[in-house]
């Protein structure tokens, strides 16, 4: 799978807290502390993709008291940049080995880190007792074959957030903007690791997946809203882009410079992204 800088996933992490769309968490939220309330012991969530670890640092202080994460990834360099932030994260620690464990706004969570390819071995990690599948920024990576395979797999409520779904808009627009955001998709669904990514389709793709095997279905928008104050990545995010339209070699090389140039001193940029939770009918 294609990897991620810890350095860029910082970077990203406080755009991504407060892009989330509250009303879709709130529901997760209210589901999984009535479960909590049903039974003894911790509630189980499995993180797809977990990078450095921010899905959980946004949802777990928000959740019942007793948590038990699986931080999932194919990089075991990431894994331990997960580690070291939620140790910086945590009031407290209470052990660090195989798994840490921390005390967080009077939340005990648990954190087991897990090295796994999923293209390959998404089976084994299903198969592990969940009450909740969540992900961020990682369903836009992975092909329609493979989510078709996952989706068919699927029996765990599923929250997934910050899915890209294509949309974009830069301030003030530039005439080669279409051209741009075009390349930049079609780059988006080259092989991420998992065979051509969904990119842009992937939400969609998903919900139909979903909503054929029974599922409930909510989705919501949660697009990153960039102005002055995300200077650092605007300019990221601008290079980025242009790096990956310039693969390509849809766009003249003169006008992805350009436009990089521009992007860079952009006033305001918005991603579109979807979040979506699945739940089981008898959930």
């Amino acid at each position: 799978m294609t990897g991620f800088s810890a350095q860029w996933l910082a970077l990203r992490e406080p755009a991504d807290h407060r892009a989330r769309d509250i009303a879709l968490q709130s529901i997760v939220i209210h589901d999984l502390e009535r479960l909590a309330r049903m039974r003894a012991g911790p509630l189980k969530l499995v993180d797809l993709g977990s990078g450095s670890g921010s899905n959980l640092r946004a949802l777990a202080p928000l959740l019942p008291e007793n948590q038990h994460w699986t931080l999932v990834d194919y990089d075991p360099a990431l894994l331990e940049a997960a580690r070291a932030a939620c140790i910086l994260w945590a009031d407290q620690v209470v052990s660090n080995d195989d798994s840490l464990k921390l005390i967080k706004n009077n939340k005990h969570i648990t954190i087991h880190f897990r090295c796994e390819d999923l293209s390959s071995n998404i089976e084994a990690v299903l198969a592990e007792p969940a009450d909740l599948i969540t992900a961020a920024a990682f369903f836009d990576l992975v092909a329609e074959q493979w989510l078709e395979r996952f989706c068919g797999l699927l029996s765990t409520p599923l929250y997934t957030v910050l899915t890209y779904n294509g949309i974009e808009h830069w301030t003030p627009a530039e005439p080669s903007d279409a051209a741009i955001l075009k390349a930049f998709h079609a780059h988006q669904q080259t092989d991420k690791g998992f065979g051509a990514a969904a990119g842009p389709t992937a939400a969609g793709v998903m919900e139909k997946l979903l909503r054929m095997r029974g599922f409930a279905v909510s989705n919501a928008s949660s697009p990153w809203l960039l102005d002055s104050k995300d200077r650092s990545l605007i300019e990221q995010l601008a290079t980025g882009s242009a790096g990956a339209v310039r693969d390509t070699g849809l766009v003249s090389r003169e006008n992805v410079e350009a436009w990089q140039r521009s992007r860079c001193q952009a006033t305001t940029c918005e991603i579109g992204h979807t979040d979506l939770y699945a739940r089981p009918r008898q959930f």
